[in-house]
């Protein structure tokens, strides 16, 4: 039982890296957590729902407990919507009215700074994802394209530093 237990909870850590809010991070927690607990459950002593539970506690408590610099994953699946360029190609866009203001707030400073990110309209497709690179690239981020409050924090501090 308490192999079993201590299994579940090395699972949990590393499936409770989607999100970058403590909120997001625990209930991504506690899903993963719960179905891992669940084939734990299944192939150990537990039963199924012994897992499910065991693991959503432990799933939820690492998620909450845990930053996005300690572990990330990327964003969980319900942030990001997709959509099919005219290519055929698969780029995200931003979900929620937050997002689409901190994309807008860096769309306009990738262009003051110089960065070519297309039009500044709050979506995030292939051409400001790929200034957001070029932009983390240059100043020694993690190149991930991802939009954040954090890079456009980053961004504003590099247009001060630079009057």
């Amino acid at each position: 039982m308490i192999r079993s237990t201590a299994a579940l909870m090395a699972a949990a850590l590393l499936l409770t890296a989607c999100g970058s809010t403590s909120e997001e991070r625990g209930i991504t927690g506690a899903g993963l957590g719960a179905a891992g607990g669940a084939m734990l459950g299944a192939v150990t002593g537990l039963s199924v729902l012994e897992g499910a539970i065991i693991g959503t506690a432990a799933g939820g408590a690492i998620g909450l407990l845990t930053d996005k610099d300690t572990l990330n994953l990327g964003d969980p699946i319900w942030k990001k919507k997709s959509s099919q360029s005219s290519s055929g190609e698969t780029t995200s866009t931003s979900a929620l009215p937050g997002e689409a203001q901190t994309v807008r707030n860096i769309q306009s400073r990738l262009t003051t700074l110089g960065y070519r990110s297309g039009t500044v309209d709050g979506k995030l497709g292939p051409r400001t994802r790929e200034a957001i690179r070029l932009y983390q690239r240059d100043h020694g981020l993690l190149v991930n394209g991802n939009p954040s409050p954090e890079l456009a924090s980053h961004m504003e501090q590099q247009i001060a530093d630079s009057r």
